[in-house]
């Protein structure tokens, strides 16, 4: 019998999270600080409006952009919020961010082509290059420098190969956003080698300092920028499964036959969720994700001094809900820090390593939860540090 599965997705690692998550729903007692999930309930309005949306009949596809009403909001929301101009008819409305990644990677990479990715880094752009054919660069970046991808590091991994780089600020697993400013400096390399970014924004509204800034509202970028954002981490909507793209239109053109014959259409009932969740945000001035960035700051100072307290240095996040402590005074590397303490003290974080090499000496914690379990994980945490160091 011949072999019939694909070499690319032969060679591909299970996600470094979803392990630790796994064994987490099997093991009573446990507190995961895994998964990027929040811990808030989706507001009451917006799971009203899809609860309305079926009783009405609402349960049909809809066109394959999405609703027009949605996407004419999101046109609104990205320019009010961010200064970020693309119109209704270069939106696509996808099922989560998720999709919107791997619609931008099949509608733009050639076989060989080199996509330039900042680490640490979210699990899933290096795979999803590998399955559309490119080949993933990774970029390291240290929290010597706030994690920021500058124009030197930039500048040097560039090669006739080279067609893309993909920016992921405020950062996940770091919490590192880069300023107007930071942005500004690698914008001259990006224009000097004709590369396209892909910039996932999924955190924009969770960013703690000064605001967040989107590498699309900066000169003529928004046409050389497939931007991605959803609906996911600032409105608690994730298992909604309600993203979206805007891009060039060549590029927008590519995606939206792919998503065309994969996806058709994300689910209508979460399109008419989000649609609420934009409307009221405009008419209270977007109040209720104000209170979670709030929250989730707290939270995100709490485990900062938390880890700092213990020798444990630890980058201070300034968007997203993650902190990335060094776990390097233990002498443990992540992945065994986060075995034993899992095994020990029943609290799961995951091993640096799964957002590339350049995460190897760290862990990932979460704080999309309860400060009530983070604080039960950092007594566990500090038994265990302690314990290494009698």
């Amino acid at each position: 019998m011949r072999k019939f599965v694909n070499d690319r997705a032969a060679s591909l690692q299970p996600s470094g999270i979803r392990k630790f998550f796994d064994i987490v729903q099997k093991m009573e007692g446990a507190v995961s600080l895994g998964v990027g999930e929040p811990d808030f309930i989706t507001p009451w309005n917006i799971r009203d409006a899809a609860i309305r949306s079926v009783q009405r009949g609402y349960t049909q596809y809809t066109g394959n952009r999405g609703l027009p009403e949605l996407r004419e909001l999101i046109s609104r929301y990205l320019a009010e919020r961010f200064n970020v101009h693309y119109p209704p008819e270069r939106t696509i409305v996808t099922v989560g961010a998720s999709e919107a990644i791997d619609l931008a990677m099949r509608a733009v990479c050639e076989v060989g082509d080199e996509i330039l990715i900042p680490e640490p880094s979210y699990v899933s752009y290096a795979p999803t290059v590998t399955l559309a054919g490119g080949v993933a660069v990774p970029l390291k970046c240290s929290a010597d420098n706030d994690f920021i991808l500058t124009p030197d590091i930039l500048e040097k991994a560039v090669t006739n190969k080279t067609k893309a780089l993909i920016l992921a600020y405020p950062n996940n697993p770091t919490g590192a956003i880069m300023t107007k400013a930071q942005l500004e400096a690698i914008i001259p390399v990006i224009e000097k080698h004709d590369l396209l970014v892909i910039s996932d924004e999924i955190y924009a509204e969770l960013t703690y300092v000064g605001g967040h800034v989107s590498i699309a509202s900066m000169g003529n970028m928004a046409e050389r920028t497939v931007l991605i954002n959803g609906f996911s981490k600032a409105f608690a909507m994730t298992g909604w499964r309600v993203g979206f793209v805007c891009a060039p239109a060549e590029i927008d053109a590519a995606m939206f036959k792919i998503h065309q014959y994969t996806m058709l259409c994300a689910p209508q009932m979460g399109q008419r969720a989000a649609v609420c969740a934009l409307k009221d945000g405009f008419s209270d001035g977007f109040s209720t994700v104000e209170e979670m960035r709030s929250e989730y700051n707290r939270r995100g100072n709490f485990l900062v001094n938390a880890f700092n307290s213990l020798g444990l240095k630890c980058f201070k996040p300034k968007g997203a809900f993650y902190v990335f402590p060094s776990v390097k005074a233990t002498k443990l590397n992540g992945e065994q820090f986060a075995t034993a303490l899992l095994e020990k003290y029943k609290v799961a974080v995951v091993p640096g390593a799964a957002f590339g090499s350049a995460g190897e000496s760290h862990v990932r914690c979460s704080y999309a939860t309860s400060m009530q379990q983070l604080t039960l994980a950092i007594e566990r945490i500090t038994d265990f540090v302690e314990g290494l160091n009698p």
